[in-house]
C-alpha cells in the first residue's frame, strides 16, 4: 500500500533522534492501548497483517501528526467497528448498550505468559522449492497494490542480489485481507544505495530487505 507509513528513504522528515534510555511505554494509556490490541487481536476477529493494515490505511494527515500508540488506537478503534464488536458511540461512550459480540477465543490472564513464551511463529512447510539461491541477481516487481504488502515503495523497480534464504512463510498481503495464498519463500535481499537513490547515494553504502519471492524477478548482474 503506498501511504503514510511508507517513508523508508524519502527526505524531509528530520533526522531521527535516539531517545537516551527510552522507555517501553511513556504514559500508562500506552501500556494499555497496546494491551487491548493484543487482547482484541487475539480473538481470531482479524490477523495480525491485518491489523497493519489498518494502521496503514489511517488517512495520511492523521497518520504522521499522530504518536505510535495514537496510531494503534486509532485503528483498533476502526477494526472494532468495521467488524461489528462495538459502534462508535460505545466506543465514545466507554460502555457497552447492548450484549457483547461473539468472538473465536478470549485471551485469560493466566494464558498470557506462556502463549506468548511460545510465540506466534508463521513460517510454513513449503509448497514448491525456492525459485532463487543465494548471490542470484533478482529485480524487484515495480507495483503499487491498494492492499497491504511489505515490499518497501524505495526498493520497487530496483536491482539486488539474494543474500540469504530464510523458508516458507505465510504472505502478509493475503493474511491481511483473509484470502488462501499458499505460503511464500522469504530472502534477504541486498540492494547497493546508488542502486536505490543515485550517484549522490553513499558509493559504500548497502540496504537488506526482507522480500517474498512474489515481489521478485529474475534479474542481470550488477
Amino acid at each position: 500500500m503506498n501511504g503514510a507509513q511508507d517513508l523508508g528513504g524519502a527526505h524531509g522528515f528530520g533526522t531521527v533522534m535516539p531517545e537516551a534510555n527510552e522507555p517501553v511505554f511513556h504514559s500508562e494509556w500506552e501500556r494499555r492501548v497496546f494491551a487491548l490490541a493484543l487482547a482484541v487481536g487475539y480473538t481470531g476477529t482479524w490477523t495480525l497483517d491485518g491489523s497493519r493494515a489498518a494502521r496503514e490505511s489511517l488517512p495520511p494527515a492523521e497518520y504522521l501528526s499522530a504518536s505510535y500508540y495514537e496510531i494503534w488506537l486509532a485503528a483498533l478503534e476502526a477494526q472494532i467497528v468495521a467488524h461489528g464488536l462495538a459502534t462508535q458511540e460505545e466506543i465514545a461512550a466507554g460502555a457497552s448498550a447492548g450484549p457483547a459480540s461473539p468472538v473465536k477465543r478470549v485471551l485469560r490472564a493466566e494464558e498470557i505468559p506462556p502463549r506468548f513464551s511460545a510465540g506466534f511463529p508463521s513460517d510454513r512447510p513449503p509448497d514448491a522449492p525456492a525459485l532463487y539461491a543465494v548471490r542470484d541477481p533478482v529485480l524487484t516487481r515495480n507495483d503499487h497494490p491498494i492492499g497491504h504488502t511489505r515490499l518497501p515503495r524505495y526498493v520497487r523497480g530496483r536491482r539486488g542480489v539474494i543474500e540469504r534464504i530464510h523458508g516458507a512463510f505465510v504472505l502478509p498481503d493475503a493474511s491481511a485481507e483473509r484470502r488462501d495464498a499458499p505460503p511464500q519463500w522469504l530472502y534477504t535481499v541486498g540492494f547497493e544505495a546508488t542502486e536505490l537513490w543515485g550517484a549522490s547515494a553513499d558509493p559504500g553504502g548497502r540496504v537488506t530487505v526482507a522480500a517474498f519471492e512474489g515481489y521478485l524477478l529474475p534479474g542481470t548482474p550488477q
